[in-house]
C-alpha cells in the first residue's frame, strides 16, 4: 500500500513516502479502514519530532483522525462490518490507504457527511464538544473567550459556543484571522499582540479589552489552545467562578499566579480528551453522534483550507507546520469513493 513514514526524528522533511508497505492485518478488537481522508493536527507533527507524551514505534505513519470504509475486522469485534461508512481516531497510522485502529475508537458515520469533512470532526470538534461540555460546564447565556481563534480548535469553539447558546468573543492575532472568526459567528473579536515576553502595558490592555467585551459579570469560560504570554492577561478576564479550559500550548507552556484563581473563585481545568475517550467509550460515541447532528442541521461545517494527495502529504505538513494554515488541511487517499 502507500504510505508515508516517519523513519527518522524530524520535521516534515525526514518523512518517506512509500507504495510498496504491507497492509496491516488487524488484530484481536481493531478495525483495518480503507482510508479516504486523513486531517492533519499539531500531535502530528510533534510525534515525528518525538516532543508528543505518545511515541509509536518507527516506522510509523502520522495522521490521527481518519473517514473512509472498513475493510476488516479483527476477532471480537462487533458493531461494525466491512463495506461501512466510519470515522476513527487512530493516533498514528492515518496518512496511508489503509489503518488501523481499536474498536472503541471507531464511529459509524452517516451518509451525507463527504468524507474530508468527516475526517476533520474528530480531534478538534469532538475536543472543543467534550472541553466546553464535561469540563467546561458552558451554559447558554455564558460568555465565551475563544484564543487561536482561526486555528482549528478555534473554529470549532465558536461554532459550537454559538450552537450551545454561548455568546462568543474571538481573539488571534491579526485582522485576516479575525475576519474568518467573525465569518464563523463570533459575536466580538479582539487582537492580541503577537511575540513574548507582552509588555506590562500590553497584558494590561488586553485585559482591559475583554473585561469591556464581556461586560460587569466578566468572561465565564476560556477556551484556550495557545498558552504562552496571554494566559494571564486573559486569566484575568474571567468573572466569578470562571472556568479556564487548557487544550494546549501552541506558544507555550506558561506559569500563572495562583492568587488569580482564589480571588476569582476560578477553576483551571485540562483537557485530555485522547485519555477521555479510553476512559469513557460510550459518552465519546454520544459526542460523536451529537456532532454529526449538528453536522446535519448545518450548525457546524469543518472549513478545510486545503487538501492534498497522499504523495503530497510532506507539503500538507509542512503547511501545518508554518502555523499559516487556517482551519483544517486535509490528505486525500482513496479518491472517487461515495460520499
Amino acid at each position: 500500500m502507500r504510505t508515508l513514514l516517519s523513519t527518522a526524528t524530524g520535521g516534515p522533511e525526514t518523512l518517506v513516502y512509500r507504495t510498496d508497505a504491507p497492509i496491516p492485518e488487524p488484530a484481536a478488537g481493531e478495525i483495518r479502514i480503507r482510508v479516504h481522508a486523513a486531517a492533519l493536527n499539531l500531535p502530528d507533527l510533534l510525534m515525528i519530532e518525538d516532543k508528543y507524551q505518545d511515541r509509536p514505534t518507527r516506522p510509523f505513519a502520522p495522521g490521527s483522525e481518519v473517514a473512509g470504509i472498513v475493510d476488516a475486522v479483527g476477532a471480537g469485534v462487533t458493531g461494525f462490518a466491512p463495506g461501512q461508512r466510519v470515522i476513527a481516531v487512530t493516533s498514528s497510522g492515518g496518512l496511508a490507504e489503509y489503518a488501523l485502529c481499536p474498536a472503541g475508537k471507531v464511529s459509524h458515520l452517516p451518509d451525507g457527511i463527504p468524507f474530508d469533512e468527516a475526517s476533520a470532526l474528530l480531534v478538534t470538534y469532538a475536543t472543543t464538544y467534550y472541553a466546553l461540555t464535561e469540563r467546561g460546564g458552558l451554559a447558554e447565556g455564558e460568555t465565551l473567550l475563544v484564543t487561536g481563534a482561526s486555528g482549528g480548535i478555534g473554529l470549532a469553539g465558536i461554532e459550537l459556543g454559538k450552537a450551545l447558546g454561548a455568546r462568543v468573543i474571538a481573539a488571534a492575532s491579526s485582522d485576516d484571522k479575525l475576519a474568518i472568526a467573525r465569518e464563523a459567528g463570533a459575536d466580538e473579536t479582539l487582537p492580541y499582540p503577537s511575540g513574548a515576553p507582552l509588555t506590562r502595558d500590553q497584558q494590561r490592555a488586553f485585559t482591559s479589552d475583554l473585561k469591556r467585551l464581556a461586560g460587569p459579570d466578566g468572561v465565564s469560560v476560556i477556551l484556550d489552545p495557545v498558552g504562552g504570554a496571554l494566559v494571564e492577561p486573559a486569566f484575568r478576564s474571567l468573572g466569578w467562578g470562571g472556568r479556564y479550559l487548557v487544550i494546549g500550548f501552541a506558544a507555550g507552556i506558561a506559569r500563572l499566579r495562583m492568587n488569580l484563581p482564589l480571588l476569582k473563585s476560578a477553576d483551571i481545568r485540562g483537557v485530555y480528551w485522547a485519555q477521555w475517550i479510553l476512559r469513557e467509550p460510550e459518552a465519546h460515541q454520544r459526542v460523536v453522534s451529537a456532532l454529526c447532528a449538528l453536522h446535519a442541521e448545518g450548525r457546524i461545517r469543518p472549513r478545510i483550507q486545503a487538501r492534498f494527495p497522499l504523495e503530497r502529504g510532506i507539503e500538507a505538513l509542512q503547511l501545518l507546520a508554518s502555523r499559516k494554515a487556517v482551519g483544517k488541511i486535509v490528505v486525500t487517499v482513496h479518491e472517487g469513493a461515495p460520499a
